[in-house]
This record gives structure tokens, sequence and C-alpha cells, in this order.
């Protein structure tokens, strides 16, 4: 896997999400996702390296070549997890209903005031997670996230519920990105990050991922190292209308390195994630949203 995620085009349309999010909150959600369907089939068209990704990705989690209406349902199940971010945002959480798995980890974690990594990925909705944890819950949760890829709609969604806003940790900050993971971990903060997708340059351990020996970022893991903090695996999968399933499994109490050892230490637990990882992909393959060449099968 190749940072190429990051070079691609933003595609987020700012007047179509707007109009979307207005028909949607105005004249109901029935009336927006109508409106996905012709979305999808326009980017099934136009969406040339997302089409091929989707292939690519298929290919492995189905187990075998996916027809049209496969790459239409991947993306149409996109579009639907994006749409149900503007209810997120919004707080309207009584339309949805989100099953919890495990969910008692997560409580306890919770009361124990002790600060964590929550280590998801882009497998469904993490929105929903970070909706359920600020308005519901009121769990302490800040975000680690990349700011700089699709700053518009990042900034347009934002607007929409400040204070989740206020909960991100911009992952380009450098040393002080790093400083108010170790401040909000000390503070009992559970701290989301995202664990399958490597920012250019940065350190990566080899797991063994749908068959392929595949790069996975070191950072996440490093992160809960330093910290000495649990590290809680999250996935929320969409199965559709207006149900997800939200699954908690504990990765690590702590995760100590030593230093001749650091690095397979850190590719069992990389492997670890990306075994889990998997298994929920297979669970809900359609829910998979990394619509690049993953695998980098079309590099020269």
């Amino acid at each position: 896997m190749s940072g190429n995620w990051a070079k691609l085009p933003e595609r987020g349309n700012l007047t179509a999400l707007r109009l979307i999010h207005w028909i949607t909150l105005h004249m109901g959600r029935p009336a927006g996702r109508a409106l996905l369907y012709p979305i999808t089939f326009y980017f099934l068209l136009t969406a040339t390296a997302a089409r091929r990704g989707s292939q690519l990705y298929l290919r492995r989690v189905l187990g075998r070549k996916p027809r049209l209406r496969d790459l239409f349902r991947h993306i149409h199940c996109f579009a639907a997890t994006l749409l149900d971010r503007l209810y997120f945002l919004s707080g309207r959480l009584d339309r949805f209903d989100v099953r919890l798995f495990n969910d008692q980890l997560i409580l306890d974690q919770a009361a124990s005031g002790q600060g964590c990594l929550l280590l998801g990925s882009h497998l469904g909705s993490f929105e929903a997670l970070r909706a359920l944890g600020v308005t519901v819950k009121h769990f302490p949760i800040r975000i680690l996230m990349n700011t700089e890829h699709n700053q518009g709609m990042t900034r347009y969604l934002s607007a929409l519920n400040p204070a989740l806003a206020e909960t991100v940790i911009s992952i380009s900050g450098g040393p002080d990105s790093l400083l108010k993971v170790q401040e909000s971990v000390a503070q009992g903060c559970m701290v989301g990050a995202l664990g399958d997708r490597v920012v250019p340059g940065e350190k990566t351990v080899q797991c063994r991922f749908f068959g392929q020996d595949t790069p996975f970022p070191a950072g996440p893991l490093l992160l809960a190292a330093l910290t000495g903090c649990p590290v809680i695996l999250f996935f929320g999968l969409y199965r559709g209308n207006n149900r997800y399933d939200a699954h908690f499994e504990l990765l690590a109490e702590r995760i100590d390195l030593d230093r001749c050892h650091r690095q397979e230490q850190l590719a069992e637990w990389a492997q670890r994630y990306a075994d889990r990882l998997e298994h929920y992909a297979r669970l809900a393959p359609y829910n998979w949203f990394n619509f690049y060449d993953y695998w980098a099968e079309d590099a020269p």
C-alpha cells in the first residue's frame, strides 16, 4: 500500500453536498437517500481510479471477479454513510438503530478515568462512534485526523457541529500533535485514530493482509507505546437503511516495546490489527472505503 490515496483529487462538490444536506434535513432522509442512486451512478461512470480501486479490493474480499452491481453497491454504501454523517454531525441520532457489541468494554474504560487509544479504520463509519460518544454517552473523545486531505468537505462538515470539530487533533501538526495526544490521554480522553492508511513518509510495518504483504502505519501503535495506554479496536459497520453495528475489542492493555526487538514487536501488534480488520471486512465487504490501488497492483 502506498500513499497514493493522498494524491487523489477532492471530488466532493460542496454545492451538491449543501443541496443534499438541505433536501435531507427539510424534506426527510428518504429524499436524500433517493438522490444517492444517481450520484452513485455518476461516480461509477466518472471516477476511474476509485472504480479500479473498488475492483481490486472486491476481487479479494469476494473471492471472484466483481460484477458491475458489486461496484455500484460498494460506492452506494460509501455514499450512504457520507449522507448519514450529516445526521450524526447534526446530532440527529434518534433516526438510527445502532447496535453495540461488547460495549461494556468501552463503558468500563470511560468509567475508569484512564485515557486510551481507539483504533479504527476506513471500514464503515467512525463518525457514528464520535457522535455517540460526544452527544449520548458523553465520552471524552478526541480524534487524530488528517485535515489536509479533502479540506473543503472537512470544513463544511465541521461547521455542522463545532463541538465535534473541536475534538479533532490534526495529524499534520508535527510535535504539537504528539503533545496534544499525550495531554489528552493523560486527561483521561479516548483518542481515536485510523490505522489503515499510510501517510507519505510515515514509518510502516509489513503485515499479511488479504493474502499479500502490505505496509501498515506504525504511528498509532508507537503512540500507544509512548503513552502506555490501552488500545481498543472499533469497527462501525453500516448494515443498510438506518442500521449500524458498533464492535469494540481490546487489542492490548498496554503495548511495551523493547529496544532490541522493537520492529518485530511492532509487526506483531500491527498483524493483530490487520487480522481483525480483515475479519470485519469479510463480515461487511462493501464497507471498505479505501477507493484506490491499496495493494499497488497497478504499480509499474
